[in-house]
């Protein structure tokens, strides 16, 4: 008997031993499953809501302040963007169907024009710009270059320059307008003849004093005289490196990017409202068939109707407004205070100005 209960010692041992890891692997497993649902659900409430931006390639610099500062302030807040030609951001949302919490363009009208009222009911008028000749230390006679013979000097056969596509980027179709108003500013027929119509497939046609130009839906140009590029920040780089001379751009661009550049006098450069009736004199058609007409750079700014998360879109909206400091040190003078159309949410008309057009 005794050898018997002593045989059997080391079985009960053995089996409460495999008791205590079965119910210590049992408990971990639970403890796991537990732990791992009440990890889940943590992680599931804390998950960032993802604020998704379309933006203008010339927003980039402020907008990535922007988004430090809003996500600084809102940590359950990801902000996602996608920088491309303004008109390209528009067509992902009306084309593409795809959903955005912020849309912001370089030309503010392009959101009446395409969005307003399917795709928006509100916009805001934020910010303003101009266009110069942008150009490095490699480009070809940079040091003769000035406001007085800038396009003769594009016209050198050995300089190249460039500019983003008229059917995807406002700053592509502001560049033709700007060629086309230095024909009258100069008073020079062959301003843009020389530059552009004897280099693309590009067209003019002028009607009692306005110019349209018409930019084919496939615009093709002569690449050892033209360098295009989809949007206008795509072209900084090959300036950069050298594959080109010289680049019509946003001034706030150049100057964030250390360029050096000729400002162009106000009659032509779209950057300021006392010529606004100078600039309309220039229309160009695009690819689409719409019609862009000269004015005042001005960016604009909405929150889809498809948005996702318009509270905190209204919120994004309104960081921007109430520092305006980003976009000055930007070289993007802001609009004090930003025009609103539409119906401006509430949490917004405290900062802005509102119009009925």
């Amino acid at each position: 008997m005794k050898k018997v209960i002593l045989c059997l010692i080391p079985l009960l041992v053995i089996g409460m031993m495999a008791g205590c890891v079965n119910s210590n692997s049992s408990t971990g497993a639970t403890e796991k499953s537990s732990g791992s649902g009440a990890q889940a659900e943590t992680t599931s409430s804390s998950k960032p809501i993802v604020l998704k931006i379309f933006h203008a390639g010339s927003l980039s610099v402020p907008f990535e302040e922007y988004e430090k500062m809003y996500e600084k302030e809102h940590p359950n807040v990801d902000v996602q963007r996608e920088a491309a030609g303004s008109v390209a951001c528009v067509r992902k949302i009306i084309d593409l169907n795809k959903t955005a919490d912020v849309l912001a363009s370089a030309d503010y009208s392009l959101i009446p024009n395409m969005m307003v009222p399917k795709y928006a009911d509100w916009y805001l008028m934020i910010a303003r710009n101009e266009l110069v000749i942008a150009y490095t230390n490699k480009s070809k006679y940079h040091n003769e270059i000035n406001s007085t013979n800038w396009y003769n000097i594009l016209n050198k056969s050995d300089v190249k320059f460039g500019f983003s596509n008229p059917n995807e980027d406002p700053c592509g179709y502001r560049s033709q307008m700007v060629i086309q108003l230095a024909e009258m500013y100069y008073n020079n027929p062959n301003i843009y003849d020389d530059l552009v119509l004897k280099n693309s497939n590009f067209k003019v046609k002028e009607e009692n004093g306005t110019y349209n130009i018409i930019i084919p839906k496939e615009p093709n140009v002569n690449t050892d005289k033209i360098f295009l590029r989809s949007k206008e920040t795509d072209l900084l780089g090959p300036l950069e490196a050298g594959a080109f001379d010289y680049l019509i751009i946003y001034k706030s661009v150049a100057n964030q990017h250390h360029l050096k550049y000729v400002e162009l006098p106000k009659e032509i450069n779209l950057g300021h409202y006392k010529y606004a009736d100078n600039y309309k004199k220039v229309k160009v058609i695009t690819g689409d068939g719409k019609i862009k007409t000269g004015k005042p750079i001005v960016y604009g700014i909405t929150v889809p109707k498809n948005a996702k998360h318009p509270k905190e879109a209204i919120e994004f909206v309104k960081t921007i407004l109430e520092h305006p400091e980003v976009f000055e040190n930007a070289g993007q003078p802001v609009i004090k205070p930003a025009v609103g159309f539409g119906n401006v949410p509430d949490e917004l008309k405290g900062l802005v100005k509102i119009e009925n057009k």
